[in-house]
């Protein structure tokens, strides 16, 4: 078994979950990772300690053989929220995958809905971050389009949980967003570090995929039907069609907008 899979069965060990090169599998391609995801048999599975709602590392062994590592978030480890229908979040990572997926994207991991150890939940591809980049707050304060497309994503899923360790830099320096259970709301709740946008052009590719997505309406709408509810569908749709309009970043509230523990 290798080193990543002992990491998740041996209690003695860091509650971080850390890898070596050699430990690390090769990434799946999306239709493979899905394929897995669904399909893989968990084998081990680790709490990560911090988060208000239950995470968990869980090892995966597909029906091929390969094995791989997952984020597991079971609905039965959220906590009540006054701002988010109880039972929702993992639904809500589902839905931004499929967000991403279907802005052509790819900025949020594969993700499904399956059942694992502790019940129903999301399952997404881990992806391994560049240790080079783990703190690299110069990095997201660049203003280049892999990072403008995660802004922006933030704006139209209304994302109230982007902190910095919600960015990554994998190792081949492509550029990811994970954690996005609190997104959807119905009500403005965005809370962001990446501020420097703000009263910024959209980039005019962006804004194409925005206009996109709203003439692909009735898909987007049927794609997230069972994860989202009808006035948060609205909302989405309401949301794109004002930033396609308007075609710039709108102002931000310091006291409102910035994420607890941000940097």
């Amino acid at each position: 078994m290798p080193d990543l899979f002992l990491r998740l069965t041996n209690d003695d060990l860091d509650d971080e979950l850390v890898t070596s090169d050699a430990a690390v599998p090769p990434r799946p391609s999306e239709a493979e990772a899905l394929c897995m995801l669904r399909g893989a048999k968990v084998i081990a599975s680790k709490l990560i300690p911090w988060g208000s709602n239950y995470t968990f590392a869980v090892g995966l062994i597909s029906p091929d053989g390969s094995e791989h590592l997952g984020i597991y978030k079971p609905e039965a480890g959220e906590q009540p929220l006054w701002d988010f229908p109880h039972g929702t979040l993992y639904l809500r990572e589902h839905a931004s995958y499929l967000l991403s997926r279907r802005l052509g994207w790819d900025i949020v991991p594969p993700t499904v809905v399956r059942d694992g150890p502790n019940g129903v939940g999301s399952m997404q591809l881990y992806i391994e971050p560049d240790p080079a980049h783990s703190d690299d707050h110069s990095f997201w304060r660049q203003r280049r389009l892999d990072i403008e497309r995660l802004v922006l994503f933030d704006h139209i899923a209304n994302n109230a949980d982007r902190k910095i360790a919600h960015c990554l830099i994998d190792r081949t320096g492509k550029v990811w967003g994970i954690d996005h259970g609190l997104t959807f709301n119905e009500v403005p709740k965005l809370r962001t570090v990446l501020w420097h946008y703000i009263n910024r052009p959209i980039d005019a590719r962006l804004r194409e995929d925005l206009r996109r997505l709203l003439r692909d309406e009735s898909e987007v709408r049927a794609e997230l039907a069972d994860a989202l509810s009808r006035r948060e569908l609205d909302a989405l749709i309401h949301r794109t069609e004002r930033l396609t309009e308007r075609g710039h970043y709108p102002a931000l509230d310091p006291h409102r907008n910035i994420p607890y523990g941000w940097w």
